[in-house]
């Protein structure tokens, strides 16, 4: 039996349509929030649902919110937009990465996962059986004590590094997935440390097939996505758009070449977009519309001059990959 877990349901694989696998829809990250980074704050859910719906209006049908207990996700917000837009929101379970840990949890958390002081404190005090228990009650149950259950778990580590306690949220992902089947998303800072990661899903017995890697072009690099595609596992190539860490000719030569080194159905794309400044409707950024409209058709136009066909590739990122990579493999 195989499906596809969204904050509302559990649907057939072939429901999940044209995705976009990484996003963040409504958060409030206290780090942030400590701060004074509002840019970073995407507090308004009516703003949010505006970009949403202009993204259903061009085709789309589904989105992975990757906003983990630790990044300020409103689940309850987010789970209403799915219902108001009718887009299939796939949650998140698991963690971010360790210098979102400094921040002190709320009271709410408090009662959720025990009376810590920080994520940091947390983590560390706890027994990977008991922050195992917590990541497979929120993919099998419900993320923080709602009824809508997460699609995803998910880890993370820092720019070059991977600290002890990130070390230790790997093993907990891992074997939360293990116990669920949930797939894996690994964050990457500026796209390093997959292949550490890798490492260690391997000690934890992971098959590489059920993982993906986030923001693979932040580190334009064909020997490391050789490397990291050879053990089966997703890449997702999740800044489009965003010019201040690379030219958009250098991701899609990068995406061409993927494809004709035989990646094609292995990637995904989606725009990451955590910023007011990114949104339409919160700064007059580009928007959940860019990448289905205004990208897609340049993409087209540069594979088809590489000889490739365009709307195929198109079809395979945005909707038999994420149909593949986001299922649950019972």
């Amino acid at each position: 039996m195989s499906f596809i877990r969204t904050l509302l349901k559990d649907i057939e694989p072939n429901e999940l349509g044209y995705t976009y696998s990484h996003e963040h829809i409504v958060c409030r990250p206290l780090y942030w929030i400590e701060k004074n980074a509002d840019d970073l704050l995407l507090d308004s859910p009516e703003k949010s649902k505006k970009d949403l719906i202009e993204f259903k209006n061009l085709g789309g049908n589904s989105i992975v919110d990757a906003t983990a207990i630790d990044y300020g996700r409103d689940v309850d917000a987010v789970a209403k937009l799915a219902k108001e837009t009718g887009l299939n929101i796939v949650g998140t379970a698991g963690f971010n990465k360790a210098f979102l840990w400094k921040s002190r949890l709320t009271s709410r958390l408090k009662k959720i996962v025990g009376d810590f002081e920080t994520y940091e404190d947390w983590i560390e005090k706890s027994s990977i059986d008991n922050l195992v228990n917590h990541v497979v009650r929120e993919v099998e149950v419900g993320l923080e004590n709602t009824n809508y259950k997460a699609g995803q778990v998910k880890f993370g580590t820092g720019y070059n590094s991977i600290t002890p306690l990130e070390i230790k949220t790997i093993r907990v992902v891992s074997r939360a997935h293990h116990k669920t089947k949930a797939p894996v998303h690994a964050h990457t800072e500026a796209g390093t440390m997959a292949l550490q990661q890798i490492n260690i899903l391997k000690e934890e017995g992971v098959n590489l097939e059920n993982v993906s890697f986030g923001h693979m072009d932040r580190n334009l690099d064909n020997y490391y996505y050789n490397k990291i595609l050879e053990t089966g596992a997703y890449l997702c190539f999740d800044g489009i758009g965003k010019i201040k860490y690379a030219p958009e000719s250098h991701r899609i030569e990068e995406i061409i070449k993927l494809c004709k080194q035989g990646y094609k159905d292995k990637i995904l794309i989606s725009g990451d977009m955590a910023r007011k400044s990114y949104y339409k409707n919160y700064s007059y950024g580009l928007g959940l519309s860019f990448i289905i409209k205004d990208w897609s058709e340049r993409f087209i136009d540069e594979a088809e001059n590489a000889g490739l066909d365009g709307q195929k590739l198109l079809n395979k990122f945005f909707i038999e990959n994420p149909m593949k990579c986001f299922t649950f493999k019972k």
